[in-house]
């Protein structure tokens, strides 16, 4: 069992969440994982990083759901046929097995790609979720992406819909639920440094 102290984090979209997993990990001086893990396993499976971030925390475009990498051989445990998976297997696969040897390594913070179930395992994981107000994060999205009010919010509801879509066929866990997180955190009452603050403190003393 892994014993390094490791915080992941799961968060809606727009809701700061990936903004305090850097703050905390700028605190405590430790790694953080994010997109890089993308990079990670573009590289390890010789493809684009486009082509794996299309697949990355997203399961709803049934192409890239059913896109195939290059000949991969499986054996059926009932006929011993040949299997090729399809991209988006591979990729959750392969971003297990780098998460968990990345875990294994040393204390990080890792953000979304599942890493809560992937190291569930792990006692001194520390597994929270942020959520913030639907105004609020209509206006970080706004502004971030330069978009209007309505534009931002469909934006939203769609990422937060492939989100969702994308752990819970993965984990068979509620997304955002308080069954399968040890803690929720809505910055619209405690703003970003406070959660960090918060969470600094629970590290330190776990």
């Amino acid at each position: 069992m892994m014993k390094n102290r490791i915080v992941t984090i799961g968060r809606e979209f727009g809701s700061g969440g990936h903004e305090i997993g850097n703050l905390l990990a700028t605190r405590l001086d430790i790694p953080l994982y994010d997109n890089n893990l993308v990079r990670m396993v573009a590289k390890k499976l010789d493809i684009r990083e486009e082509t794996a971030q299309a697949v990355d925390e997203t399961m709803l475009n049934s192409f890239l759901k059913g896109f195939v990498l290059s000949q991969m051989e499986y054996s059926s445990s009932i006929k011993n046929e040949e299997y090729t998976k399809p991209l988006s297997e591979q990729v959750y696969e392969l971003q297990t097995e780098i998460i968990r040897k990345l875990a294994g390594r040393g204390p990080c913070v890792f953000v979304g790609r599942c890493a809560d179930f992937v190291l569930k395992d792990c006692a001194e994981c520390i597994n929270i979720f942020i959520c913030a107000d639907m105004d609020d994060r209509i206006a970080r999205i706004a502004k971030r992406y330069d978009l209007s009010e309505r534009k931002a919010e469909d934006k939203i509801k769609r990422i937060d819909r492939e989100r969702r879509y994308y752990y819970e066929s993965h984990t068979g866990l509620y997304w955002g639920d308080i069954d399968s997180h040890e803690m929720l955190f809505n910055v619209s009452r405690l703003g970003i440094t406070r959660t960090v603050d918060i969470l600094e403190t629970i590290y330190r003393m776990k």
